[in-house]
């Protein structure tokens, strides 16, 4: 991108102030321009499917009435897959971040994060196609390719691709066959290695990784 090009930026929020708000945010970074804004999932769908240019980022509110963000973003993977999705909520619930994840998107964030957080995350997605919102962990779409290779278990494996999963660490180590201080071994060990503290840095990894496929 030379810096005369612009990064366009799609907007789906029912709050209408919020989503100004986010408009003239996002506008004031510099290479960024919003370029559409709907109130619910079915209008930002509908001017998707008329827009002459289409974004290269979209940000969508998870709670939203008509077309909530789920069913919003598997319309996008179904109709326009290349395009990169940023997720937006006030709660920071792990399944829902972890569900939202699955079925496509590039990143979450609290709608009470800083804008320099705001504009890391969209600087992310668009240079990388991912964003982890915490920082302590290392940006995966940054690992070095000459690193040397992360040395992954059976079972820690199949713990990872259970954490993609909308259950609970409990009922995992029941579904594995194995204690749940096990369970907690496995998550320890799999932080160490790929340098991280969040479960949902763990379902990232698996992502990028191709170990887990996005829900279809």
């Amino acid at each position: 991108m030379n810096e005369h090009e612009k990064i366009l930026i799609a907007i789906a929020d029912d709050h209408t102030l919020l989503r100004k708000g986010l408009a003239d945010l996002i506008d004031s970074f510099g290479p960024f321009n919003v370029i559409l804004e709907a109130k619910d999932g079915k209008e930002f769908l509908d001017k998707l499917h008329t827009a002459k240019v289409l974004p290269d980022i979209c940000i969508l509110d998870i709670n939203m009435p008509e077309l909530d963000g789920f069913g919003t973003l598997a319309q996008i993977r179904k109709n326009w897959p290349t395009l990169k999705v940023l997720a937006l909520s006030m709660f920071n619930d792990e399944f829902t971040i972890i569900r939202m994840l699955r079925a496509g998107a590039c990143g979450f964030l609290l709608k009470n994060c800083n804008p320099n957080e705001f504009r890391k995350a969209l600087k992310s997605i668009y240079d990388n196609g991912f964003y982890e919102a915490d920082p302590t962990e290392k940006n995966i779409a940054n690992r070095n390719n000459h690193e040397q290779p992360i040395s992954i278990t059976t079972k820690e494996l199949e713990f990872l691709k259970w954490c993609c999963s909308e259950l609970a660490y409990k009922e995992i180590a029941n579904k594995m066959g194995i204690s749940p201080r096990t369970v907690e071994d496995h998550r320890d060990n799999l932080f160490k290695k790929l340098k991280m503290n969040t479960r949902t840095g763990l379902v990232m990894y698996a992502m990028k990784a191709g170990l887990i496929p996005f829900d279809r």
